[in-house]
């Protein structure tokens, strides 16, 4: 029997395709328990975030305190649950602004194309060269610590990564049959752009989007860490690994452990999911 070239490459498709199914599958589950969690996070949580106890300061995992309580005898399991919420509500706000603004300036640059889109995409690899945690730093200097100007800030800083990927999946569509017929249909660029362009891309959008979540989650914490974003008392968990620094020359790591073990895991999960879901939408193209 011969086996062409093309077959070889279909059977490797077909094998890797079923291999990366439990993978995003898995992945998918994972996310979804962990958006289910900064739900209901502060509902399940035993103790409240932010009682202190301190005859009760700086304890080893128990029974009663399950990872251990921080120097003001906080219970870090209730604080990391607690913290789910604001702790991706704002990287979701970042990927959010980021997708907004990366899919219009795309649709926008592939539809007009010429020196419009030599234009965007000029624009594009500049601000592939600004790093996003130095623009986050900067907003909250310039606009004070908080949630708002660090989320704003890496939104903006996102948008080149998102308007990127979908640009090139833009620009494929904007050349297919049936945009120069709804154009002879006599309808408009926006109703196109809107109506049939932009639900064309959205699988990318979402892929990216989901990607981005991880880094997102990573920064904004790093940024929280850092002290200008997220601010103590709050049970975000870049504050939790902040706080946790002071801990640890008394060998009390526990709080840092479990803030930063949230956030690698959280990480991991969307990062796998992105990844899968990439692979899978760009193959369908």
């Amino acid at each position: 029997m011969t086996i062409t070239w093309e077959g070889a490459v279909q059977a490797s498709r077909r094998k890797f395709g079923s291999l990366g199914q439990p993978v995003l599958m898995a992945s998918g589950v994972l996310a979804g328990l962990i958006a289910v969690l900064a739900v209901i996070g502060p509902w399940i949580a035993p103790y409240d975030a932010d009682a202190t106890d301190v005859l009760a300061a700086s304890q080893g995992p128990s029974a009663e305190h399950l990872f251990g309580t921080d120097s003001l005898g906080r219970d870090i399991l209730s604080r990391a649950l607690t913290g789910a919420r604001l702790s991706l509500t704002a990287p979701a706000l970042i990927v959010l602004i980021s997708s907004v603004l990366g899919t219009g300036l795309a649709i926008f640059s592939a539809w007009h194309g010429g020196w419009v889109d030599r234009m965007v995409n000029r624009f594009l690899n500049v601000m592939f060269s600004v790093p996003g945690i130095l623009v986050a730093v900067l907003a909250s200097a310039v606009f004070g610590a908080g949630f708002w100007a660090p989320v704003i800030a890496l939104g903006i800083v996102y948008m080149p990564y998102m308007a990127r990927v979908v640009r090139s999946v833009a620009l494929k569509e904007r050349q297919r049959a049936y945009v120069e017929s709804l154009q002879l249909a006599g309808m408009s660029s926006w109703r196109i752009c809107v109506r049939h362009l932009a639900p064309n891309v959205l699988p990318i959008v979402v892929a990216q989007a989901t990607y981005g979540l991880g880094a997102a989650l990573a920064d904004f914490a790093a940024v929280s860490f850092l002290g200008l974003g997220i601010q103590p008392p709050a049970s975000e968990w870049g504050v939790m690994v902040s706080d946790g620094r002071s801990e640890l020359l008394n060998g009390e790591f526990q709080q840092t452990f479990v803030a930063g073990t949230f956030i690698v895991v959280t990480v991991i999960v969307f990062n796998v999911l992105g990844a899968q879901l990439s692979t899978r939408s760009g193959g369908r193209r």
